[in-house]
């Protein structure tokens, strides 16, 4: 009985084994299958329908859309441009301050050295030619380096805020040599009568800011030197008229006189929009790329 016994038992432990090792045979097997199907439904091709469909979406920009895409790209890189515009502009007005607070320099040897010192301030001593003098204009007045006109026009109108520079030969006395000499500005009404204005007749030292000579600008008529008439500053051409040489300063508001040109008719300042300008751009380049994205990628009306 107990050999029977021992008989039953062993038989049932090697059916549980051979039932274990089956199910675990089962369960591999069922696994391995479902990860050949995730594998396969991560890895298929996409059908012809849905390729037909990306196709169909890609056709619907087409030229026109990437045409219009080019409105928010070039904004984009016309804002960039103005920030390095706005940073020149600065480094500009910069330089423009030191350069007019700097220390007066004195006449160099070279004259040509004078190119690469606009806007410095530099001081001679001699006297004035009165009777070589001449004008030029019509200009606007400038007081505290900004132009009346700009400002709104103050204590002078906008009809007396119109008139010319005197500009009157120097004669060096430590030198041979003349220059010219922007003495400031009279009213246009005074411009037949200007001559008659109080004068420095004796030797004197002033202190102007040098400047060279300018393009034309655009639409300003010609200068006429036999007829007297100057609209722009060409240096060249005026020393040759007032048979000196090509140097040019205007005088400091501080030596105006009493019925005379009013002094300091430098401009200083420097308009400064470029900030503006970079937000206009930059806005346009966002709102075309909104509009474009609205349109064509999620397709939805404008409006």
């Amino acid at each position: 009985l107990n050999m029977n016994l021992t008989k039953i038992f062993s038989f049932l432990r090697g059916a549980k084994c051979a039932l274990n090792s089956r199910r675990v045979s089962l369960f591999g097997n069922v696994n391995t299958q479902a990860r050949c199907k995730s594998s396969e439904v991560k890895l298929r091709r996409p059908t012809a329908i849905e390729t037909n469909r990306y196709q169909k979406l890609e056709e619907k920009i087409g030229l026109y859309g990437y045409s219009l895409l080019a409105i928010p790209i070039v904004t984009f890189a016309l804002g960039t441009w103005q920030i390095k515009r706005w940073r020149w502009k600065l480094d500009l007005i910069e330089k423009l301050k030191q350069r007019t607070s700097a220390e007066p320099i004195d006449l160099p040897s070279d004259l040509n050295e004078l190119k690469d010192k606009e806007y410095y301030r530099m001081k001679v001593k001699g006297k004035f030619l009165y009777e070589k003098e001449f004008l030029i204009g019509p200009r606007s007045l400038i007081i505290n380096g900004e132009s009346v006109s700009e400002k709104g026009g103050g204590i002078f109108s906008r009809r007396t805020s119109s008139g010319y520079y005197v500009i009157t030969p120097f004669k060096l006395e430590d030198r041979d040599l003349i220059i010219m000499v922007n003495r400031g500005w009279i009213p246009k009404c005074d411009r037949s009568i200007y001559k008659m204005g109080n004068k420095i007749t004796d030797p004197v030292e002033v202190t102007g800011i040098i400047r060279t000579t300018e393009k034309r600008p655009p639409f300003m008529l010609n200068n006429t030197p036999a007829k007297g008439v100057w609209h722009y500053r060409d240096l060249n051409a005026m020393a040759k008229v007032a048979e000196a040489e090509p140097v040019y300063i205007e005088l400091l508001a501080e030596y105006n006189i009493p019925q005379g040109p009013i002094g300091g008719q430098t401009k200083v300042t420097l308009r400064n929009e470029h900030l503006s300008y970079i937000i206009t751009w930059y806005s346009l380049s966002a709102c075309t790329s909104y509009m474009w994205f609205r349109q064509f990628i999620q397709k939805l009306p404008l409006i």
